[in-house]
Parts: C-alpha cells; structure tokens; sequence
C-alpha cells in the first residue's frame, strides 16, 4: 500500500475525531485537555485497526452489524449531555462544579471507542487485502492525535468569540454525528 493511500486513509479515519474535538474544544480546552483527548484518540485510532485484523472473518458481521449502533449510542448520550450541561448550568461555577468534563474517566473512553470503530472495520479491510499493518496504525493515529488537536484549539477558539452558542453546537455536532453514523 503505498503512503498516499495510507495517509487518506488516516485523514478520513480522523474526521469524526476531528468533528468530536471541535466540539470538546467548544466546551473545554486546558492544555492538559487538549493532550487527553488528542492522545486517547490517537491510541485508540493506533489499536483499533491492530484489533480488527485480529478479529478475522468471522466475526465480520456481528461487528459491522453492531459497530454503527454502539458508536451512535456513545456519541449521542455525549452531545446530549454537554448540550443539558449547556442549558441548564447557568453560571460558570456552576458549570465547573456539575458539569462533565468529557476528557476524563468513562466518557474520555467512550467519545475514545465511538470514534474509532470505524478503524476498526479498516484494519479488518487491511488484513484480508494483506497490506502491512503497523505502519498504516501508526500513521492512523498520529493523523488522529494531530486532527484532534488543531479541532480543539479551533473549537476553543470559536467558542470565545461566540461563547455559549459555540457550546451549544459542540454537543449538537456530536448528536447529529451519532445520528450520521445510523443513518
């Protein structure tokens, strides 16, 4: 496979990571933030691919049946509660207090495993062809980290200038990426 496939590949792996860092970025954007989530997201674009090819043929249709159905589901119950958090926390102490912080814990790894099922489908895809597979994960996953990391720092970016409004669209992006992803 040569590296210009690799690298579309990687791009087009990155865009729903890119789509979901945006509006993370809209929502929250410290530096320890940023690098959490561009990480995870990177580590989870670098394994999932890996994990595919090892899942083999037969258990092709289970995952491509049910992947799309858990993707929505993360992705949804995420963008649903950062567009509540958004209407109804009020101040920002409040906010900073109640409000969930999706680069921590379980939705750290559940917005981490949303975006990346679709690696997995292609590491399936790149062992039945018999491309070589470590390169193209790592390539995956840097893209990933990288896009993530620009999405967050203009999520951010956008949100100061249009503040609340900014948030609001970061959880109705993920929403109706969840949705995308069923449809």
């Amino acid at each position: 496979m040569r590296f210009i496939e690799i690298a579309l590949i990687a791009i087009a792996l990155g865009c729903d990571a890119f789509a979901v860092g945006m509006g993370v970025g809209a929502k929250t954007c410290s530096p320890r933030q940023v690098f959490r989530l561009s990480f995870h997201f990177g580590l989870f674009q670098f394994i999932m691919p890996l994990l595919g090819w090892f899942l083999g043929q037969n258990l092709v249709g289970l995952a491509s049946r049910w992947a799309p159905w858990i993707a929505f589901a993360l992705l949804f119950f995420i963008g649903a509660k950062m567009t509540g958090e958004n209407l109804f926390c009020k101040d920002s102490e409040q906010k900073t207090e109640e409000c969930l912080d999706p680069t921590r814990g379980f939705s750290l790894v559940l917005l981490s495993v949303a975006t990346s099922l679709d690696a997995l489908g292609v590491g399936l895809s790149l062992g039945l062809i018999g491309a070589g597979l470590l390169f193209p994960a790592i390539w995956i996953g840097l893209t990933a980290g990288a896009m993530t990391w620009s999405a967050m720092k203009l999520g951010n970016r956008l949100s100061r200038r249009f503040g609340r409004w900014m948030e609001l669209a970061g959880g109705i992006i993920l929403m109706a990426i969840a949705i995308k992803l069923v449809i």
